[in-house]
């Protein structure tokens, strides 16, 4: 085991360092995909080509800027402005014109309707940025490399993805804990959340706080795409590989939570790194296979309760 891990030392905390920044990203959107859900108990598909549009919007307004003059500084704040404009733009869109007319629907219904916007976004992305990569690296290349001191030795690794992602993903998850538990539009939503009909005959307007929580879960899945944004290459597909690893992280965790998303992103985004590392065949598959291994022995989730439901 020593000899090991002497010989893939620096191989493993590159897995690990990877992993972190992973489900940072994945975190961003597993938790307005769940919050959404708590909130409307709509599980919305749609909600990875937010991921994806918010990535390319970022990128573009970013190439634009810099081609104008934008200095090297700013190319942070471009990430949050865009996804800022996606999110504030497309959630509440989205919610006043196609959901609000499906709260009541049955389930089947609220997914094929969601499912049939995915594939809408999707085709709408091709139009507008075509199927050529795009990529815009600013911030990366602003912050510079960082060397991350492990098992005796250095691992050169991005400041972006050591630093930004992971403390965006805490901050998030602090504020969003802070916001519903000690605020009262928090408490509100909480309360909307627990017994709609209670809380609606107490005089609260349930349907404002669908529209609040709906685009802020856009904001949310916008900024995730916008931070991944200079770490990748974007191309068609971004949004249902997004989705997809969403879901599952949501499952695992269970419906409605949120502090069990981050644990659960953490967990399955540093599964999936060390696959790609030392098991490159099964790095599609681990995510799932820890999904299914979690619901065959809690089917409510690691964090889920069969009886309550929670945000």
């Amino acid at each position: 085991m020593y000899g090991w891990f002497e010989e893939n030392g620096l191989l493993l905390g590159l897995a690990l360092l990877d992993g972190l920044a992973y489900a940072a990203l994945v975190f961003m959107v597993a938790v307005g995909l769940n919050l959404v859900f708590g909130v409307l108990r709509v599980l919305n598909v749609a909600h990875g080509s937010l991921y994806a549009i918010g990535a390319y919007a970022a990128a573009s307004l970013g190439l634009f800027l810099s081609a104008r003059g934008l200095p090297d500084w700013a190319s942070l704040a471009v990430l949050v402005v865009a996804a800022a404009l996606v999110g504030g733009i497309l959630g509440p869109l989205i919610e006043r014109v196609l959901l609000r007319r499906i709260y009541s629907q049955e389930p089947v219904l609220q997914l094929l309707v969601t499912f049939a916007l995915f594939m809408i976004l999707e085709d709408v992305q091709k139009l507008v940025w075509g199927t050529q990569p795009v990529q815009n690296d600013a911030a990366m290349r602003l912050l510079g490399n960082f060397d991350v001191p492990f098992a005796g030795d250095f691992i050169p690794f991005t400041a972006y993805q050591l630093f930004v992602l992971p403390g965006v993903a805490v901050a998030t998850l602090v504020g969003l804990v802070w916001f519903l538990r000690r605020t009262l539009t928090g408490r509100v939503i909480v309360a909307v959340t627990t017994d709609r009909e209670a809380a609606t005959a107490m005089g609260i307007d349930a349907s404002r706080i669908y529209l609040l929580t709906f685009t802020f879960g856009a904001v949310l899945a916008a900024l995730g795409g916008a931070l991944s944004s200079p770490t990748a290459s974007l191309v068609p597909g971004l949004g249902a590989q997004t989705i997809v690893l969403s879901f599952a992280v949501v499952a695992t965790a269970g419906l409605g939570q949120i502090e069990g998303a981050a644990l659960t992103a953490l967990m399955i985004g540093l599964a999936r790194s060390i696959a790609v590392y030392f098991m490159p065949e099964a790095e599609v598959l681990t995510p799932y296979l820890i999904m299914v291994a979690v619901l065959l022995v809690r089917p409510q989730g690691l964090f889920g309760a069969a009886e309550t439901r929670r945000i």
